[in-house]
């Protein structure tokens, strides 16, 4: 039996898409379930899998943009149809856990010292190299280099003589080829989608960035103390993000412009705070939703950070779960930067940057102490945001990570919470 495979639809509103990458080879025998091809949309990258086992037949080429429910490819699930030998011998291999076996590597051009084929005895020769041209006609007849090195008549004096004509300090290094060349890599849809977002947002967006700095001394302390029951208890670890987005969603009810966005000429503003937070993948940045954030636990919130993140870096994420947020977060710290202007995520007003955790010295009580402090900044489109707002919000949040026990009641102290103010 022949089975077609079509291109898959990854949402409503696309109706075409691009082969990505072709993860098998044309006319090798594939497995029901198995990965076959990767999908590049506007918005996300998906996975094109084998509904039967058989041979593979590809009509599309890779780069090619096709309509959704094209036929990629077919399988031919006839029976008797058997992996080859080579896929069967790798196969088991892998499942019995052997290593995969590999050829060895010869350098395109070595130091006749370090090449020391087995057949012939170390050379006295400093100077010899090998191109790769060479080699090729070398292998072809057989010859290793002390047959070479043994045909050679003489070395002439004008030889010699050439070789000290070159000073030591310009003679060229010989060891190392030099290349010229570069590298030449079509654009993704997903990387072309981005790349007109982001230049949209810079002409069609009032964007401005207020910053400020937060210290972490009382939130690293309660990570630390526990950590270990939090583990247990939940089997997840606790880390700084989920802290951070309660935060924003608290201080987005104290400043519910900051979760706005225009549509047409008017100002709509989401009673409910759906949170992206920003994945750096290898197709580029995704930015899947925690929803309804404020109805959630910290413990809710990490654990569904968490499975989003996995499935960003799996391709597995939906385009349902990465639509429709209305504040994003972004962590640059986690590659080391120390501040940045994070740029809005279209059609949100606005986006958090976290940064680099450092050690500085800070004015406590009227004393210089060492903090663990990180610098934060707030981008925002000044055209429905005011300052007022933008500043507020960045010192809510502020406040409430270095103070996280306010998270327990809704931005107040327990203090304020006790005496009802």
């Amino acid at each position: 039996m022949i089975l077609e495979i079509k291109i898959p639809t990854p949402g409503e509103s696309i109706t075409e898409v691009e082969i990505g990458k072709w993860l098998v080879e044309n006319g090798t025998f594939v497995n029901k379930d198995q990965e076959i091809a990767e999908i590049e949309s506007d918005k996300a990258t998906l996975s094109l899998t084998a509904s039967a086992s058989g041979i593979i037949k590809i009509f599309l080429k890779e780069g090619e943009r096709v309509a959704v429910g094209t036929v990629a490819c077919t399988v031919d699930s006839n029976e008797g149809i058997q992996p080859m030998e080579n896929d069967s011998i790798l196969l088991n291999r892998k499942q019995a856990g052997e290593p995969e076996t590999e050829k060895p590597i010869i350098p395109a051009i070595v130091n006749i010292r370090e090449y020391k084929p087995e057949s012939t005895s170390r050379s006295t020769s400093d100077l010899v190299k090998i191109t790769p041209a060479a080699k090729a006609v070398m292998e072809e007849a057989g010859l290793n280099i002390e047959d070479i090195l043994n045909g050679l008549q003489r070395i002439t004096r004008k030889d010699v003589e050439s070789v000290l004509a070159l000073p030591i300090h310009t003679m060229p290094d010989l060891s190392v080829e030099k290349s010229r060349e570069s590298d030449r890599i079509a654009m993704t849809a997903l990387r072309r989608k981005l790349s007109q977002r982001l230049v949209a947002v810079k002409n069609e967006t009032a964007m401005l960035t207020t910053f400020n700095e937060i210290d972490l001394s009382q939130l690293m302390e309660i990570r630390k103390k526990y950590q270990q029951q939090f583990v247990e208890k939940f089997g997840i670890k606790l880390g700084f993000m989920s802290f951070f987005t309660k935060a924003v969603s608290v201080a987005l009810s104290k400043h519910p412009t900051v979760n706005s966005l225009i549509e047409n000429e008017d100002i709509v503003t989401p009673r409910y705070h759906d949170i992206g937070i920003a994945v750096q993948t290898p197709k580029g940045l995704m930015v899947p939703i925690v929803r309804n954030a404020e109805t959630k636990t910290i413990e809710a919130i990490e654990r569904e950070i968490k499975e989003l993140a996995e499935k960003a870096r799996d391709k597995k994420l939906t385009i349902q779960e990465m639509t429709g947020g209305t504040f994003t977060i972004t962590n640059g710290g986690v590659f080391g930067s120390l501040m940045s202007t994070p740029i809005l995520n279209p059609p949100q007003s606005a986006i958090l940057g976290m940064h680099s955790i450092k050690d500085r010295p800070i004015a406590i009580n009227g004393k210089v102490e060492i903090r663990p402090m990180m610098y934060v900044a707030l981008s925002y489109d000044h055209r429905i945001i005011d300052g007022k707002d933008s500043v507020g919000f960045l010192v809510k949040v502020k406040e409430l990570i270095e103070d996280p026990s306010k998270l327990l009641f809704g931005g107040k102290s327990p203090e304020e919470k006790l005496l009802g103010l």
